[in-house]
């Protein structure tokens, strides 16, 4: 216990400015938490050297995903080849070896595994994977398109490509308003995000803003004004939230489903891109008697709930043999 916590205390000391270094707002001003001022927020595109970072690469291989249905020959074995979908657990069954995990795997990788588990019992055994169906390959678009929806790809496709197969941008209906699309937005995973300026990418002016999307990307294209506020990290529900004029900081967590049992929500940290501002926030301050950090927000604000890192040494300790156990309950028990 004595262990355990004084590595919390030395992981909560430092874990403020380890979160401001990995969203790349280091750089901002720290402030108290009533500092902010709301004004109209200035457009956060990412700069061009963090989107290089985050373009994918124009020639890594097809990786196989769940859904995929793809076609398994065993040359001169017609009894061993044919069609199959990878399953929710990444998984094929093949005739006598079994149940194997091919998810994420490359075809020429999973041939090459399916034919090792066969020659346990065949000679000369020759395998090809082919994939029939493409299905895991997919990337979800939202917002101001024609047709917004998952869309499926045999290969990465760059942004205007997804763009493209999502019926473009929308017209404004007859003696409206004209739809102002100035930015949008590719969101990877649970804490990555790339603002683009749209109007430079699609008028021509920087054909490097044409990012190569990787599988489960999503791509978000805001109307100008519909900015949301993202709530990121270890929450029930990460991703956009539509912004409500008196919004707070409580309700956007609320609203995401709330912080997750492996997060750390003594150190949740508030970026606002417009101000170049940022403030790390604890629920229990404002569960405290006198609230003073339930911050109001604004559209295009971010929050991060971070992973308690406590969390992760679990989960370690969860994959350790039994020796490795005996050797850390040594370790405490007997400290030099």
């Amino acid at each position: 216990m004595i262990l355990r916590g004084g590595l919390d205390r030395r992981l909560r000391a430092a874990l403020p400015g380890l979160l401001a270094l990995f969203l790349g707002c280091a750089s901002g001003e720290e402030l108290p938490a009533p500092g902010f001022v709301e004004r109209e927020p200035a457009r956060p595109y990412t700069p061009s050297k963090a989107l290089q970072e985050f373009e994918a690469s124009e020639n890594e291989p097809y990786k196989l995903g769940e859904g995929d249905m793809v076609a398994v020959q065993v040359w001169e074995k017609s009894d061993l080849s044919g069609n199959q979908v990878i399953g929710p657990d990444g998984a094929i069954t093949v005739p006598v070896i079994g149940t194997m995990r091919i998810a994420g795997m490359t075809r020429e990788d999973a041939a090459a595994s399916i034919a090792k588990g066969l020659s346990k019992f065949y000679t000369g055994v020759s395998v090809t994977v082919k994939v029939e169906q493409y299905v895991a390959n997919r990337i979800t678009v939202v917002g101001r398109v024609k047709s917004p929806g998952v869309l499926r790809f045999e290969k990465s496709p760059t942004l205007l490509e997804v763009i493209a197969r999502a019926g473009g941008f929308p017209e404004a209906p007859v003696n409206a308003p004209p739809v102002n699309l100035t930015h949008c937005a590719v969101i990877r995973g649970r804490d990555k995000m790339a603002w683009i300026d749209l109007k430079s990418l699609s008028d021509g002016r920087e054909p490097a803003l044409n990012l190569r999307l990787r599988a489960d990307d999503l791509v978000l294209v805001p109307e100008d004004g519909d900015l949301p506020i993202y709530v990121l990290g270890q929450v029930a529900r990460p991703g956009p939230l539509r912004f409500v004029r008196g919004m707070t900081f409580l309700d956007a967590i609320a609203q995401a489903g709330g912080p997750s049992r492996d997060s750390l929500p003594s150190n949740i940290l508030l970026v606002r891109p417009s101000q170049n501002r940022r403030v790390v926030v604890s629920i229990d301050d404002i569960l405290g008697p006198v609230n003073t950090s339930n911050v109001a927000l604004e559209n295009g604000d971010i929050i991060y709930v971070p992973t308690n890192i406590l969390a992760d040494v679990g989960y370690l300790l969860e994959k350790l043999n039994p020796w490795s156990w005996f050797f850390a309950y040594q370790t405490v028990r007997n400290p030099r």
